[in-house]
């Protein structure tokens, strides 16, 4: 934010300034890896977009640019994950650069640079630059401010002036692809005769009947496919079975994970800083250099305390030191540094036991209310309120006893709170409390405190040593070694007692698989390294080690017949469970409801009153839009073939069917066509144009 501080020192007054591409800007890294030129294979591009080759030295200057950007704006390095969201968003540049720019060549499109200079300072300022120089006082747009900045910009150091020059660079490319997507929305347009269709289909409605027969009700038993069947299938659909490139591997996983003796080490290490934390008198800022946590320091009632800490918060005073309290995996320490009274932060400890009525009704309330009565009444007489909270209450906290614990105010229903903050002393409330939930019986377990506590914490986290680190990776190691193939990977796997997991459709770009994150370099070996049967070596990811053998390359295009059998058989015999039934139905003959009974149990009747052309389902039907078609292309009283639809057979019989009537004005039908496609244009031009690009993204060789 550096960029930031200097405007407001110049300027006299706060401002933010967000330095962004227009939505063609986000973060990236860095694809210079050390290895960068051996996993590309001496290659030194990284892709291809609409016939341009995109040079490594291309695609690496547009994402120091992004990087740089995000440094100057946020006063750090992006994190690992935030370089791989400005690496894509470098590549999304790049595409659009290349790709749009051919569709505005085309037009003769551009952004002047007298344009240019009316977004920055003339009448239409860009939005970008309106936020930034806008008083957050008044909320007006101050034209003088951001004039007075562009006087002084030659005069802030390089790197301020960089980045304006950039995000003024980048305004451009934003303002043409308005340019171009306005040009196609007012191409944009529906006819009268769109129109009135639109309006019939959402205004006619029909009252069908149909008879439905799933395909379970054919024996799978009955049904045999052959792989012949099963290829010309696949033939006649191959569009819906196009797959992308991808990898599948098995693995192991060896985890560092703190040995006994770790944890001992970190024990220890607490114990003495318990007492330097003691007597240091600057406790938060002791917290925040010897905590691991973000939150070292906090202010609460007693119903905010540390769990450790409420158990025990009559004992609390000023100085005490708690722990180290050993918790997920972590050892904290707790440092009271202050303890206050405030009457605005009260908390009280309570139990109760939740009567609820089954409805709203005046008899149902009675019903609860007198159950409730009796129950107090019990209490009165000296009844165990655990026991009978566990026994009766209709709340989560019955299998505590009822006990609510400690809650300052505003956490319970205003009934609930004022009958348990007006409680002079511990006890049996002697009424009972009506809320939008029942009627409460509450106990007073323990009475209002006061009390506001400031604690400091040191919160560490106990990771593996170098040794256990080693031992793990020796273990790795030695597994790797001696698995040459994926026969002795599986074997080794049993003698070593490793679960082997495996990792399925694993694409070039993707960054995890399974549970586990920031896998790339396990990715980026199966596509740069690895062949079939081949072992990787030992990888390290976050808290583990990995050894991976690779066990299947999925190449782009048309599915193999072996890649989509599970899905595609089903289907072939649904066809011919379909066949089965309709070859009995067209021997049938009467009303539905006589087919229906002489088919058999599994054919059932249903009605739809309401049906619309622009549904695509029946009830108990499921997806059927073929049926759906063809019942509006009955006449009443009508009845169609056999349809095969998703799940079963069909026959529709349309029983009647409210056409729409004449109106003499379709422009709001018009009017809502035309906004629904100008809605989607942008959206579908980048599309058809990335897809015309034939983009072929090989960065997965160098990150």
């Amino acid at each position: 934010m550096a960029l930031i501080n200097k405007i407001r020192e110049r300027s006299g007054w706060a401002i933010g300034f967000v330095a962004v591409a227009m939505g063609f800007f986000v973060v990236g890294g860095d694809i210079m890896g050390p290895n960068s030129t051996i996993l590309g294979k001496n290659k030194t591009d990284v892709g291809e977009i609409a016939g341009e080759t995109i040079e490594r030295d291309r695609y690496q200057e547009q994402i120091d640019q992004i990087k740089y950007n995000y440094t100057v704006n946020y006063g750090r390095n992006p994190s690992e994950s935030e370089m791989f969201s400005i690496r894509q968003q470098a590549w999304d540049y790049l595409i659009v650069k290349v790709a749009f720019q051919e569709q505005y060549d085309m037009l003769d499109l551009e952004v002047t640079e007298d344009e240019q200079w009316d977004m920055v300072q003339g009448n239409n300022v860009a939005n970008e630059i309106k936020q930034a120089f806008t008083d957050p006082q008044t909320g007006e747009f101050q034209r003088d401010r951001i004039i007075a900045y562009l006087k002084q910009v030659s005069q802030l150091p390089p790197a301020q002036q960089a980045s304006w020059y950039l995000f003024e660079q980048n305004l451009k490319p934003a303002r043409l692809r308005i340019k171009y997507d306005n040009l196609l929305v007012k191409t944009t347009y529906a006819t009268d005769a769109e129109a009135k269709k639109q309006y019939q289909e959402e205004t006619s409605v029909a009252e069908i009947k149909y008879l439905y027969i799933p395909y379970y009700s054919i024996s799978d038993s009955l049904v045999s496919v052959t792989d012949s069947e099963l290829s010309t299938y696949l033939k006649n659909h191959q569009s819906e079975y196009h797959v992308d490139e991808s990898r599948n591997f098995s693995y192991v996983s060896i985890p560092m994970v703190p040995s006994a003796e770790d944890t001992v080490f970190f024990q220890q290490e607490m114990d003495e800083l318990k007492a330097d934390f003691k007597l240091n008198t600057e406790d938060s800022l002791f917290a925040r250099n010897n905590s691991d946590g973000d939150q070292f320091f906090s202010k609460s009632a007693v119903d905010g305390l540390p769990e450790m800490l409420r158990a025990n918060y009559s004992n609390l005073s000023k100085g005490d030191v708690r722990g180290p309290y050993f918790q997920n995996g972590n050892f904290t320490l707790y440092k009271v540094s202050n303890i206050v009274e405030d009457a605005d932060e009260a908390a009280v400890k309570a139990s109760h036991i939740l009567i609820k009525w089954t409805d709203e009704s005046d008899a149902s309330k009675a019903v609860a209310r007198k159950k409730a009565q009796g129950i107090l009444a019990q209490l009165r007489r000296g009844a165990d309120f655990e026991q009978m909270a566990r026994e009766n209450s209709q709340d989560g906290s019955a299998q505590n006893g009822g006990d609510l614990g400690w809650f300052s105010k505003g956490k319970m229903v205003q009934p609930f709170e004022e009958a348990a903050f007006g409680a002079s002393k511990p006890g049996l409330i002697n009424k009972l409390v009506e809320s939008q939930f029942g009627y409460h019986i509450i106990k007073v377990t323990e009475s209002i405190n006061n009390n506001v506590f400031y604690i400091a914490s040191i919160e560490r986290e106990i990771s593996p040593s170098d040794e256990t680190r080693n031992k793990a990776f020796r273990k790795a190691d030695f597994f790797a070694s001696t698995s040459g193939n994926y026969d002795e990977f599986i074997a080794n796997a049993e003698r070593d007692s490793l679960q082997v997991f495996n990792a399925e459709n694993i694409g070039k770009n993707d960054r995890r698989f399974n549970n586990i994150g920031d896998a790339r370099t396990v990715i980026q070996w199966a596509y740069n390294d690895a062949k079939i049967g081949s072992v990787s070596e030992v990888k390290e990811l976050e808290d583990q080690y990995v050894v991976a053998t690779l066990t299947k390359i999925t190449d782009e295009g048309n599915a193999s017949l072996e890649d989509v059998r599970d899905q595609i058989e089903p289907k072939v015999k649904n066809e011919k469970m379909g066949d089965i039934i309709i070859e009995k139905l067209v021997s049938m003959s009467g009303s539905l409801d006589e087919i229906s009974e002489n088919y058999g149990a599994d054919a059932k009747v249903y009605n739809s009153s309401d049906l619309k052309i622009s549904s695509n389902s029946l009830p108990s039907v499921g997806f059927a839009p073929v049926a759906i078609g063809e019942a509006f292309a009955l006449k009443s009283g009508e009845v169609s073939k056999p349809i095969k639809e998703e799940n079963g057979v069909v026959i529709v019989e349309m029983v009647n069917l409210t056409q729409a009537p004449e109106i003499a004005d379709y422009s709001t039908y018009k009017k809502q066509l035309e906004q629904r496609l100008s809605s989607r244009v942008s959206f579908n031009a980048g599309e058809a144009i990335k897809e015309k690009a034939n983009i072929k993204d090989l960065r997965y060789r160098f990150f």
